[in-house]
């Protein structure tokens, strides 16, 4: 299945399948997320998925959606 992920703030969408890891949708469409533990745990690579902060490093584009939103706020503390 086929999800279209919008990345703000930059407003670049691209499409991906469900399952996909986040931190590879981001890479193919030349957005950088800062990564550290790559585990989920330091919360470097946070980022807002429809509005709720996860982890980009342990979450795949989720199934049963057409269309996602990414923010890639920062956090002037890292």
């Amino acid at each position: 299945m086929t999800v279209q992920v919008q990345f703000l703030p930059n407003d670049v969408t691209v499409d991906a399948q469900a399952g996909e890891p986040l931190l590879d949708v981001a890479k193919r469409a030349g957005l950088t997320i800062p990564t550290g533990c790559l585990m989920g745990s330091c919360h470097a690579c946070e980022v807002e998925l429809n509005g709720e902060a996860i982890c980009s490093c342990i979450t795949a584009v989720p199934a049963g959606m057409e269309k996602i939103t990414v923010d890639l706020y920062s956090d002037p503390t890292w």
